[in-house]
């Protein structure tokens, strides 16, 4: 009889353990939301003339010095928006000093750049075209002339932004890149899991997802985009490992944001290394190990670093394909010129 009562009270508090576990890691829940199928702005309305320029302008080599480079040279739409080096390339092979990040939910992010200099995807499009180590274009009002020179880009300006007398101008290009942007999401198995389909993910998945809002990742990585809604000081706890970028203090040259960085969007993060603002980091099991470290304070055990890694696994969506098809750009003009 005593054995049968120690049983069964070893029982009902392993159950009701359990039900505490479920309902805690129910109520991270709360803190995600599913993927929307476009990130709407008031504005920038997303028409599909617009959008149609937008496609044209992102896969576009004649706003380069070179004439070889476009927005999808660093951010190549084929492989989940980036390059996957530390570093990408410039019109004359000098590197850049980040890292460039995806292109694919971006828009759903509290800013665009690691320091977050950018408030838009339309305002962070017109950015990599006049820096002088990315694209290299003199200025704004050369890329428009390139643009001007070209018949079919007039026709697609007016025809994307109608009613306005002079629609081909450098805010127009912005807001037709960023109209592109809007639509570059990506779903995975994780938003279905969201939406109450619990078999969507498996149950090492399903556990893997439970480690990782516990060890309190979901603290800063939650959200549509799993991320990318604040900035966060690299090194919160423990001071990070040879850090010399100081981050948003570049942008807003605040001391208090001194090795501040945009927190990175997890959406697709098994495609998308190297990782960090400087490529360091290139296995995302060291990644996963070295944020528990060093932002929570935390040392994860081999299994529970694995686990957290088997959950990322689920974030990873499907590429649109048809939508980011390249297009064809149309001719160039007879006195189009070249930077």
């Amino acid at each position: 009889m005593k054995t049968t009562l120690l049983l069964t009270t070893s029982l009902l508090s392993l159950l009701a353990t359990s039900a505490m576990a479920d309902a805690l890691s129910d109520s991270y829940l709360a803190m995600f939301k599913p993927l929307p199928t476009e990130a709407l702005s008031p504005d920038n309305e997303l028409t599909e003339a617009k959008i149609n320029l937008g496609r044209m302008l992102y896969y576009e080599t004649r706003i380069s010095k070179n004439g070889k480079m476009s927005c999808n040279s660093c951010h190549m739409l084929d492989k989940y928006g980036q390059d996957n080096l530390p570093f990408s390339p410039g019109h004359e092979g000098k590197l850049g000093g980040r890292s460039s990040p995806s292109v694919y939910n971006a828009a759903f992010h509290i800013a665009q750049f690691w320091d977050g200099r950018a408030p838009t995807v339309e305002e962070q499009a017109k950015g990599p075209v006049l820096n002088p180590v990315e694209m290299g274009m003199p200025s704004a009002d050369f890329v428009v002339d390139v643009l001007k020179s070209i018949p079919g880009y007039v026709e697609a300006f007016k025809a994307a932004f109608p009613g306005e007398e002079n629609p081909v101008h450098y805010d127009n290009f912005g807001r037709a890149i960023g109209a592109f942007e809007r639509k570059l999401v990506t779903p995975s198995r994780w938003d279905e899991y969201l939406k109450g389909q619990k078999a969507a993910l498996t149950a090492e998945e399903q556990k893997g997802y439970e480690t990782f809002a516990k060890a309190g990742c979901a603290t800063c990585h939650n959200g549509p985009a799993i991320g990318g809604a604040m900035y966060h000081k690299l090194g919160l706890v423990k001071a990070w490992p040879e850090l010399k970028d100081l981050g948003r203090y570049e942008a807003t040259k605040v001391d208090s944001d001194k090795h501040f960085f945009k927190v990175s969007s997890l959406r697709n993060v098994t495609e998308t290394g190297p990782y960090l603002h400087d490529g360091s980091v290139t296995s995302l099991e060291q990644m996963v190990s070295m944020m528990a470290e060093h932002q929570l304070g935390k040392t994860l055990t081999a299994e529970e670093t694995a686990s957290i890694v088997t959950f990322l696994k689920s974030l990873k969506g499907e590429i649109p394909a048809e939508y980011i098809a390249q297009p064809e750009l149309p001719a160039s003009g007879p006195n189009t010129p070249k930077a």
